[in-house]
């Protein structure tokens, strides 16, 4: 199966821009009435045939329409300290959207040593991977923020922050409740302050272990998202 993400796709006619057009035609080697799928990243998987199969513009008619592919009855929302290798949070990004992951905002810490990311670049990764392991949904990129911003606002769900210590050793399977929302945070390669900590669990945030290994940032955020992956089949 191809898959396109068009997102802005609203008739049965539909025409693919210029580099999917090229992807299609020229890399594929598709042509007309050949069969391929499109998805506007909110659940709906459009089967397709091509009626013009013109490498700059190709046109399809949309077949057969399947709403609510592959969705889920929670929500997994993970708030990750970017890398300072920001290729490892691109690869983070990438293995998330193939597990499965509904949202992600890049979050700044105290000990954070990278502070600026390129939202145009990791949605093009996430755009990727959904293509790649043909997903319905494309997950949300939101704006990077700080971190007591975010742990100030209203989230549905369970809360949790990731954190090293001997005090905190419960881990998700203890404490989260499969088909529930919720919200994982992921500190930088310094972990969270203490300070930041304490701040999450004022604002309803527990504390979870993610095993005894010291992880990287986005091997514990991997770990994370494949661990309510299993825990919700």
């Amino acid at each position: 199966m191809h898959l396109f993400y068009t997102p802005d796709i609203s008739s049965h006619i539909y025409t693919l821009d210029e580099q999917e057009s090229k992807h299609c035609i020229k890399v594929l080697r598709l042509s007309k009435d050949d069969v391929i799928h499109l998805t506007d990243g909110k659940g709906n998987l459009f089967e397709s045939r091509i009626i013009q199969d013109n490498p700059k513009k190709c046109i399809v008619e949309v077949t057969d329409v399947k709403k609510e592919v592959g969705k889920r009855n929670f929500v997994l929302h993970l708030a990750v300290a970017p890398t300072k290798n920001i290729a490892r949070f691109e690869w983070f990004l990438e293995k998330a959207t193939e597990i499965g992951i509904d949202e992600i905002t890049p979050v700044i810490c105290d000990h954070s040593e990278r502070k600026i990311v390129k939202p145009e670049r990791l949605n093009k990764v996430i755009t990727a991977a959904v293509k790649q392991s043909l997903k319905a949904y494309h997950p949300k990129l939101n704006e990077t923020v700080r971190f007591k911003d975010f742990v100030g606002s209203d989230f549905k769900g369970q809360k949790f922050i990731a954190y090293i210590s001997e005090e905190f050793n419960k881990s998700l399977k203890d404490l989260y409740i499969p088909g529930s929302d919720v919200v994982i945070m992921i500190g930088p390669e310094g972990d969270f302050s203490d300070k930041e900590v304490k701040s999450a669990m004022k604002n309803g945030f527990k504390p979870i272990s993610l095993g005894k290994s010291r992880l990287r940032t986005e091997t514990a955020a991997l770990v994370a998202c494949h661990s309510v992956e299993l825990l919700n089949r």
